[in-house]
């Protein structure tokens, strides 16, 4: 499925921060925004993610098909890693988590509690909590911050 953007204008705070925004991506691509800090990104990727209203344009592609992943990982902390993804699963009708754990090399700490995690474990188990969703589409808001060499 296509994700494509078509004339977008979006706001933070009621103030207009980006105008005219086109693009698309077929599946399997990726984009990658870049920008200095305040210059929309974030905002963007909220609006496509459907966190946000619009000022102006068309998001086609992304009913029920986005998982997002902002800054926060969106974890229990008092949950263990295992419980964290059975959960969020659940949450988007889907079951099998082992492929997630495999994926983000968390087999290992499956039965530990978010909390206790570093702040790499806790976004790698971020980002498969999007795997866990069976969403097509993942947008993501500084996905590699506080990953290794490895992980990212």
């Amino acid at each position: 499925m296509t994700l494509r953007v078509t004339d977008l204008a979006v706001a933070r705070g009621g103030v207009p921060v980006l105008d005219g925004v086109f693009f698309a991506i077929e599946p399997g691509a990726a984009l990658i925004l870049r920008g200095p800090n305040g210059a929309g990104k974030t905002t963007l990727l909220r609006c496509i993610a459907g966190l946000q209203p619009p000022l102006s344009g068309q998001i086609d592609g992304a009913e029920e098909t986005i998982a997002y992943a902002g800054h926060a990982d969106g974890l229990k902390a008092m949950l263990s890693v295992r419980e964290n993804l059975t959960f969020w699963a659940q949450v988007f009708g889907q079951r099998d988590i082992s492929d997630a754990l495999a994926a983000y090399d968390l087999e290992p700490l499956q039965d530990r509690l978010a909390g206790t995690l570093s702040a790499g474990q806790k976004r790698r188990l971020g980002l498969a909590r999007l795997m866990v969703t069976g969403r097509p589409i993942w947008v993501l808001d500084e996905p590699t911050v506080s990953l290794d060499a490895a992980a990212v």
